[in-house]
Formats: structure tokens, C-alpha cells, sequence
């Protein structure tokens, strides 16, 4: 298996050698880079997260698809032409890798897909601001994040804000019960909503640093019981958004999506520009600065992975 898959996996010199030693590697994403904020913005917060990851300790793996190749650890040119192709670049997911991959072209990686390559590459842990979930109405729509799945199959944790307070929060919890997915509260026994500490919904268990996240992590992967871990990292306390103002403004993006019958992978994105605008922008502040508390969560708990 893992010959055929490098083939078409360029992993970065710097992280190949860090994986081989048995050094501390943190994954991260690229749809945030070309969906998640404008140029040049989104270059900037990138590299800023790559430079947090490497201020506690770890080597930071910038996860895409650059004509063809699946990447894990991107260049700064590279994050840079991601950065200023934007929207143009294809959201891929689990589904989308196979064509993307044949036809050469380039995809941003989404939750699902950083897990693959993480895995491919021998990555165990990832940074993110939030997974994707049960979208609000899934019972006629059965819209679910690919992402719930893949955490259920690939070994790798991610570390995230909660899921997307745009999505059907109880929902996603009963999703990931029945799929065997773990979800841990980091110094927390509430699911955070993303863009707040609260949502009123219990994790499965608290934990209360990395290196404890780091054994549970280590005991799940000696077992070799497949998927990951999902640890949910309240969004820093001065940062976080007054619940009333963010949920009348899903609401109203949730109607709109609905008026301009947007579904499928088109969704997220609409909503959170929706919720940007509606928030004048507040909403991007504080998802650029979760991403930033996640990042340095996921570096201290690779350093203390890398230490067992």
C-alpha cells in the first residue's frame, strides 16, 4: 500500500526528515488558505500558523494538492500561489482526490483530505478551526461533512474550535457516537461552538493538558483501532463572540442559503462569508484567531507525543 501511494504524495524535505526521527509534525489544512479569507490575508494568517506551530516546538505540514500532487508541507511560494488563486482552486475532499489527482489539477485540502494525506505521509495530529458536521436539516437533506466519517476511519486527531456553529450541533455529537469517534473537551466538558466557549452540550471526556491528550492518542494508536480522535479547544476567552449576535446571524445566513437553494459543498463557505458580513467581519477575526490557539495546542501535544 504505502509504495503506490507515494507515487503521488510529495512530502517537504524538512518534514520527511522530522517523521523519520521521530520529531514532532503538525498537519494543517489549505481550503482556510483559498475559502476561508481573502488575499492577502489568508497568506498571512498561514504562515502565521506554521510559525506558532513552530514557536512550541514542531515542524508545520501545510497539506494541498498542487497539479496532481498530494502535498504535505507546502513552500512559502507554494501557500502564496494557493493564496492568490483563491476560490479558483477546487475544495477537495475524500470524494474529489481521485480526479483531482488524475487530472493534474489543484485542490485545497479540506478536514477529510489533510487527514488522508497526514496519514499517508505518517502524520499523527492536525490543526484546524473547525470540522464540518450535520448540516441543520439533514434529516430531509442527509447533508454530512465527510469529514464525520474520515475521523471515524484514519488515524489521525484533530484538534478544532468545535464544529461549525453553522451546523446542527446535537446532531454532529450523535453522529460521531455512532461512528466510535471520541470527542474530547481540552480543559472543558462543553462542546465549544466555534466562535464561542458554550453550545450546552456535554463532550465524551475532559482533558486537561497535552501531555494527557498525548497518552490517549498513543493508547488509541497501540491498540490499532482505526479513526481518530477529535479534540475540541474552546476559542480563547477575549476573542470569543457574544452567542445572541452570532446565532441571529446563522440564522439569517441559514435562510438566505435556503432562499438561493445553495447545498452540498457550496454551503459552508456561503455561510461563513454570510456570517462575516452580517458580523462586519468580527466572525473572521475570531475564526483566525482560533485557528491560532489550535495550532499551538496541537505543537505542544506533538512534542509530547514525540516524547513517549
Amino acid at each position: 500500500m504505502e509504495q503506490n501511494l507515494n507515487q503521488y504524495l510529495d512530502v517537504a524535505p524538512e518534514v520527511a526528515e522530522a517523521i523519520k526521527a521521530g520529531k514532532p509534525v503538525v498537519a494543517l489544512e489549505s481550503t482556510i488558505i483559498s475559502h476561508g479569507m481573502p488575499y492577502p490575508q489568508n497568506v498571512e494568517t498561514a504562515l502565521n500558523v506554521e510559525k506558532i506551530i513552530r514557536d512550541n516546538g514542531a515542524i508545520p505540514a501545510t497539506t494541498a494538492i498542487i497539479n496532481g500532487r498530494l502535498k504535505a508541507g507546502l513552500s512559502k511560494d507554494e501557500i502564496e500561489y494557493l493564496g492568490k488563486k483563491g476560490l479558483e482552486v477546487t475544495k477537495v475532499s475524500r470524494r474529489d482526490i481521485p480526479v483531482i489527482v488524475a487530472r493534474k489539477m489543484d485542490g485545497a485540502s479540506t478536514v477529510a483530505t489533510t487527514m488522508i494525506i497526514a496519514a499517508m505521509a505518517g502524520i499523527k495530529i492536525f490543526a484546524t478551526g473547525g470540522v464540518g458536521g450535520v448540516h441543520r436539516g439533514a434529516q430531509q437533506t442527509f447533508d454530512i461533512s465527510a469529514d464525520l466519517d474520515e475521523l471515524s476511519q484514519t488515524p489521525v486527531t484533530v484538534v478544532c474550535a468545535g464544529a461549525k456553529a453553522i451546523l446542527d450541533l446535537p446532531l454532529t455529537l450523535e453522529y460521531l457516537e455512532t461512528k466510535g469517534v471520541t470527542v474530547l473537551g481540552y480543559q472543558t466538558e462543553e462542546l465549544p461552538a466555534f466562535y464561542t466557549r458554550k453550545s450546552g452540550l456535554k463532550v465524551d471526556y475532559r482533558v486537561d493538558s497535552p501531555k494527557e491528550l498525548a497518552a490517549t492518542i498513543k493508547a488509541k494508536h497501540d491498540l490499532g483501532m482505526k479513526g481518530g480522535l477529535l479534540v475540541t479547544n474552546p476559542i480563547p476567552e477575549e476573542y470569543s463572540m457574544d452567542s445572541e449576535v452570532i446565532n441571529k446571524a446563522i440564522n439569517e445566513a441559514i435562510e438566505e442559503a435556503k432562499a438561493n437553494h445553495i447545498h452540498g459543498k457550496e454551503t459552508t463557505p456561503f455561510l461563513l462569508a454570510k456570517v462575516k458580513d452580517i458580523t462586519g467581519g468580527d466572525s473572521l477575526d475570531s475564526n483566525i484567531q482560533l485557528v491560532y490557539n489550535n495550532a499551538k495546542l496541537a505543537a505542544e501535544t506533538a512534542v509530547e507525543l514525540s516524547n513517549m
